[in-house]
């Protein structure tokens, strides 16, 4: 999600923000659980993945907001 932004940047952020740090693990375990279950490796019903999607989408916004406050 933050590919574009220095590495240092979001480790810095990560170790003064502990929110912006769950928030964002959490996103990138949402992601791969997604992907998964997209691919037929997670087996989920339509309604939780749905869900997963909706909180993923939540918790970048959340981080974007978090990201651009700090900078």
């Amino acid at each position: 999600m933050f590919e574009g932004q220095p590495q240092g940047e979001l480790e810095a952020l990560m170790k003064v923000n502990s929110e912006f740090r769950q928030l964002y693990f959490r996103h990138k375990e949402l992601d791969k659980q997604v992907l998964d279950a997209e691919l037929g490796v997670l087996p989920i019903d339509d309604m939780t993945l749905g869900q997963m999607k909706r909180e993923k989408l939540a918790a970048k916004q959340r981080l974007l907001q978090m990201y651009e406050r700090a900078h």
